[in-house]
């Protein structure tokens, strides 16, 4: 590798380093015709300290950009070094880099150099060649450039097994204070146009085994939280419409990272704290697996979520009076709604009961976090029930009993009665 491409490589890879929506399941792209790579089940991830996905090959085709978004590294009005690899650069590194076993796949993203149909023609173009010119059916995500044509995300959609559009603020008067050059249309047109194609396409599949593959992880989005003083209540509502509306297989919760002193942005050293991310990916975990709506979590009466604990049990507190249920005799979508209860042990007790009636030792060997469990459930044995504690005492024991990294400080204030 030259030193021109090596030093390209550092400055890209670093500014795409705040891009997080670099998941890769869901795609089974198969090797044929003695191609190079395989998509399979989905791709090996290694993450960092702070969580995000490195396995890919992850950079931008350029830091340049046009627009100048008080929140973002690459705007225009940032002095930073800059940097641009060619179409050949990206694809001739993504070959080198699988062969040596480095990676599995791409992950690219961009600054926006002239206008958005320019950008994603380049974007595109490299997907297209890894997949003639080389045969390459290891994984690609591309990340959708605001504003391009149906024309190019339709072809995008050929050579990418996901598209992803930054939703970037999460509301619309975060995003014209923030990002005034921007418009929320540009980035809703693209999603509207995939969520309609990829039907499409199934549908096609389904009717001729020869049509071709059309972006099969389908697309996601990605926000950033705590640059515009948004609430919990703001973010998860934006999310579940989306979800409803798109089809979206991920949203991803990108924490504020202060980079500069432009006083419309929190202050320097005003990082979002990453317990925040953590709390938001568990609540959209409970929206799309566990039956809950954004309502119940969060709502005007509670717009943020608790950091002290995580949203499941932070719900079952603000609910007692729907407790204690029996684990012998409750549906599955009540035993999912217990803390220290997941979804394989919610299907496992399911199908435990039908033999014997579950007790505790039993419970403990499906898997339950019984510490959390025992304030909200009945067996066929007392050993743990207590029914005499306020949500307040439940959440100090629970608290007390914690290992997690986020919670010691708070348990340590705890004093237990």
């Amino acid at each position: 590798m030259s030193d021109r491409i090596q030093q390209k490589l550092q400055i890209l890879a670093d500014a795409a380093k705040y891009d997080v929506s670099c998941s890769s399941s869901g795609s089974t792209r198969k090797n044929h015709n003695k191609g190079l790579g395989d998509t399979g089940n989905g791709i090996c991830h290694t993450y960092t300290e702070d969580g995000r996905c490195v396995s890919l090959l992850k950079i931008l085709l350029t830091n340049v950009c046009i627009y100048d978004c008080a929140y973002c590294v690459t705007r225009k009005s940032n002095d930073i070094q800059r940097a641009a690899f060619t179409v050949q650069e990206v694809v001739d590194l993504t070959i080198n880099f699988y062969r040596r076993n480095y990676i599995e796949g791409l992950f690219l993203s961009s600054g926006i150099f002239k206008n958005a149909d320019y950008t994603m023609e380049r974007l595109v173009l490299i997907a297209k060649k890894l997949r003639t010119e080389h045969k390459f059916n290891g994984y690609i995500h591309l990340k959708s450039i605001p504003g391009a044509s149906d024309e190019i995300m339709h072809e995008a959609g050929l050579y990418a097994d996901r598209l992803s559009i930054n939703i970037e603020i999460p509301t619309d008067s975060g995003l014209k204070l923030l990002a005034p050059e921007k418009n929320r249309s540009d980035m809703i047109q693209p999603m509207r146009y995939l969520k309609n194609e990829i039907i499409l396409k199934t549908e096609e599949k389904k009717l001729f085994k020869k049509a071709p593959v059309f972006a099969p992880a389908g697309q996601s989005t990605q926000m950033i939280i705590g640059a515009a003083n948004e609430s919990d209540k703001d973010i998860m509502l934006l999310s579940a419409a989306f979800y409803k509306n798109f089809n979206l297989k991920r949203v991803y919760y990108s924490g504020y990272v202060p980079i500069s002193h432009d006083g419309r942005l929190p202050g320097i050293g005003s990082a979002v704290p990453m317990v925040r991310e953590n709390r938001l990916y568990q609540t959209d975990w409970l929206l799309r697996f566990y039956g809950f709506k954004v309502d119940e979590i969060v709502n005007e009466h509670h717009p943020n979520l608790d950091l002290d604990i995580d949203p499941k049990l932070s719900w079952a507190l603000r609910n007692l009076h729907v407790f204690p249920i029996d684990i012998n005799k409750a549906d599955i979508q009540q035993i999912l709604r217990v803390p220290g209860i997941g979804l394989q042990s919610a299907q496992k007790i399911i199908s435990a009961r039908r033999f014997q009636k579950l007790n505790w030792e039993h419970l403990k060997k499906i898997g339950l976090a019984v510490n959390r469990a025992k304030y909200f459930i009945t067996c066929s044995s007392n050993q743990y029930e207590r029914r005499d504690l306020t949500e307040m005492r439940i959440k100090q024991f629970i608290l007390s009993g914690s290992d997690s990294k986020y919670l010691k400080t708070s348990s340590q204030q705890l004093t237990l009665f």
